[in-house]
Order: structure tokens, then C-alpha cells, then sequence
């Protein structure tokens, strides 16, 4: 069995921007902080949540340095250093490696909507250039691109590629992934809600938006699954999952944002294309923090 990254919640940390739009790396480590304290069993730096599709490439490697030193290798740090352009995507890596980070986040190539082989030789390459294990992520809403369950397999053999964030919000395909490579790839849930039907067949985690408000519950809710207690496990999900609903009212990470805005974190606000978050949707978050008295 390979050595994996974390077993548990991870969390996807949002980014956090000063009021002119430019990075607010105090917040950052501040938010850092109260993750570690709160439970977290990993941290991933500039991912989806993260904005790390608005960043430059000297931000990009801003945060992953402010994260692993942040860090202090108390928990996991987890790069997110996945791109369309290969090449682009093995510079960022050897910069997230130089930085200091325990693993890597790649996403599939975005836009480009390349083959299954393509995307095999893309991870390949990568990998040649890094001794960083990896977890792959699949999220085919977002990039157009789906693993197939047979590219999984292959991708399973490579040494370095120890996990994948499955995103798809389809069970059924997380299962035949885990019936297929079994030991050879943790399979981690890209969905919060599905966090325990996924770990109920194997699954070993989420990498999580929600726990950036809630470390604490996303660690206990993994670890009760970790230990068998299902029944438990499955009661934090019913109490919790009007608010997971609410927190992809409108695309993430805007209602993670506004929520930890309202909850005094003072993250700032998305950058352009995102801006502000809708009316409807700031509504359903808005009410959902006010019936569990968070607000």
C-alpha cells in the first residue's frame, strides 16, 4: 500500500484579499492557525477555492511559500499546482517542491478538453520533474474533462500519484474507481455531502470547502467514518447539509467568502470574474449561519 498524504478532512483554503484586491498574507496564516488548532488533518493551498485561476504566477508561489511556512509541518500542505499548459503547470510544481510542500493538487487540463492519453502522458511529465507525491483531481463541471475509470487504473500504477479528489458528485463512479485500484489510489471526495457515502465504501477523506467555517465538525465527521461509526458520521451530515447546500448556491468559492465575511474572518471578496455574491444566493447562506447561530 503506498504512503498517503492524509487520511480525514483537508481543507481547500480560500484565499484571502485586502480591500484593494491584493493578497492579505496575515490572514492567511491566521487562517492557517485556526485550521490547525480547530483538528484539520491537512491543508491545500491555492486550489480551486483558493482562486488560483485569478492569481498571477508570482502569487500563486506567494501563497504556497506563506502556507508551507504557515504550516510548519504540523499537519500535511498540499500544493494545488495543476494547469492546462504542462509546461506552466511543471514550473509552479518545482516551485511548490522548493517551497517546501509535502504533496501536490493537479487538476485535469481545463479547456483543452484533451484525450485519456493525453492526460496520462500530462501527469506523466509532470511527475519526471518532481519527487512530490501527487493527488489528481477530477472535477469534469469545471474543467470538461473526465477521468475515466480505466485512466484511474493506469494512473494508479505511477509511484507518486497516491490519490485522487473526486468531484464529479457521481458515487457510483467513485465506487468503481475504488473497486478497481483498491489500495493503489485513496480515493478522497470532492463534494461535502458525499463525504460519508463515499468513505462508507472505502473512501479516505474530503478535501473540503465547508471546513474552512468548520475544521472541527469535518474532522470529527471523517474520523467517526475512519472508526466505523457510520450512524454517527451520517447524523453530522443531516444536521449539516442545508448549510453544505448553501455553500454552492452560486459557484465557489463565493459563498464560502461571504460566509466567513459574515462570520468576522474578513477574507475580502472574490476577484474578477467572481466579484460579489448574488442576492438569492447570499440570502441562503445568510439564513443558514443564523439557524445555527453562527451570525
Amino acid at each position: 500500500m503506498k504512503k498517503l498524504l492524509f487520511t480525514g478532512a483537508a481543507t481547500a483554503l480560500v484565499t484571502p484579499m485586502k480591500s484593494d484586491g491584493s493578497l492579505n498574507l496575515e490572514k492567511y496564516k491566521e487562517l492557517i492557525d485556526f485550521q490547525i488548532e480547530s483538528g484539520i488533518d491537512a491543508l491545500v493551498a491555492v486550489g480551486t477555492t483558493g482562486e488560483n485561476a485569478v492569481l498571477s504566477a508570482a502569487e500563486h508561489r506567494a501563497l504556497m511559500e506563506c502556507a508551507v511556512k504557515a504550516v510548519n509541518k504540523r499537519v500535511p500542505i498540499i500544493c494545488s499546482t495543476g494547469s492546462n499548459d504542462t509546461g506552466y503547470c511543471i514550473e509552479t510544481t518545482k516551485a511548490a517542491q522548493e517551497a517546501g510542500a509535502d504533496g501536490l493538487l493537479l487538476v485535469t487540463p481545463y479547456y483543452n478538453k484533451c484525450t485519456q492519453k493525453g492526460l496520462i502522458a500530462h501527469y506523466e511529465k509532470i511527475l519526471e520533474n518532481t519527487s512530490l507525491p501527487a493527488i489528481i483531481y477530477n472535477v469534469p463541471s469545471r474543467t470538461g474533462v473526465n477521468i475515466s475509470v480505466d485512466t484511474c487504473k493506469v494512473l494508479s500504477a505511477h509511484p507518486q500519484i497516491v490519490g485522487i479528489k473526486e468531484a464529479s458528485g457521481d458515487v457510483s463512479k467513485a465506487i468503481k474507481i475504488i473497486a478497481a485500484c483498491q489500495d493503489d489510489l485513496a480515493v478522497y471526495s470532492g463534494n461535502d455531502d458525499l463525504t460519508v457515502p463515499l468513505m462508507s465504501v472505502g473512501g479516505k477523506g474530503v478535501i473540503s470547502v465547508v471546513s474552512n467555517i468548520f475544521p472541527a465538525m469535518m474532522h470529527k465527521m471523517c474520523r467517526l467514518c475512519l472508526d466505523g461509526d457510520f450512524k454517527s458520521a451520517s447524523e453530522l451530515t443531516l444536521q449539516y447539509s442545508s448549510l453544505c447546500d448553501s455553500m454552492f448556491a452560486e459557484v465557489n468559492p463565493l459563498p464560502i467568502k461571504y460566509a466567513m465575511n459574515l462570520m468576522g474572518y474578513d477574507v475580502g471578496e472574490c476577484r474578477l470574474p467572481l466579484g460579489k455574491i448574488g442576492e438569492g444566493a447570499a440570502n441562503a447562506v445568510k439564513n443558514e449561519l443564523m439557524k445555527l447561530k453562527l451570525i
